[in-house]
């Protein structure tokens, strides 16, 4: 499972995978990856928790092993 991070490492560890942004959209912000539209939580102060994070990388279509090999 991938670990807790903040969300500017999170916007970071995103781009890598080729998603642009973030965009402002309704209560939430997004990235784009071509077709795909993730939303991601808005900016605050604590990290954004590991279950969270794994949700995210789910809906992105990535590999856990993908995401654990790019740091």
């Amino acid at each position: 499972m991938p670990n807790a991070l903040s969300w500017k490492q999170l916007v970071r560890r995103l781009s890598m995978f080729g998603f642009e942004g973030p965009y402002a959209g309704g209560r939430h912000l997004f990235m784009k990856n071509g077709e795909l539209k993730l939303h991601i939580p808005n900016k605050h102060r604590g990290d954004i928790n590991a279950g969270l994070i794994s949700e995210i990388v789910r809906q992105a279509g990535i590999s856990r092993k993908e995401w654990n090999s790019k740091k």
